[in-house]
């Protein structure tokens, strides 16, 4: 009888420890989504975001992060959900006219921001600095 005691013991702290890692999991995936994404998807994943911040806007274009995102004026912490720079608006014209470009001039079916299918990217034009000059 002790073993079967000790047995239901173990097996009810293992149930309990799955509920609440599965708990903090699914809390912690509802607390990824993303405000006020206008072109990405609004269920991106965190490194699928990242990817494309980082690949393609920073190296694409030589920038940081607050060269398109405001800082909050009372933390100074960027808030990456505020539209407050007009950089922000550009880049988004800027993804549409990609995904455009890649879909009617490449047929590519379902082009979207940060996928090895796109053939014209930030980089085609800008080669890593902010302002192309035309050339």
């Amino acid at each position: 009888m002790k073993i079967n005691r000790k047995f239901l013991i173990i097996l009810l702290l293992t149930v309990t420890v799955s509920v609440m890692a599965s708990a903090t999991i699914l809390k912690s995936e509802k607390e990824e989504r993303y405000v006020n994404l206008k072109v990405l998807p609004k269920n991106i994943s965190s490194k699928d975001l990242q990817k494309i911040m980082v690949d393609d806007f920073e190296d694409g274009l030589g920038v940081a992060c607050n060269f398109c995102h405001a800082a909050d004026k009372n933390t100074g912490q960027l808030d990456f959900a505020s539209d407050a720079k007009p950089e922000k608006e550009i880049a988004r014209s800027m993804m549409r006219m990609t995904i455009g470009i890649n879909k009617k001039y490449f047929k590519i079916k379902h082009p979207m921001i940060g996928t090895e299918a796109l053939t014209v990217t930030c980089n085609t034009c800008h080669n890593g600095v902010a302002f192309p000059d035309g050339h």
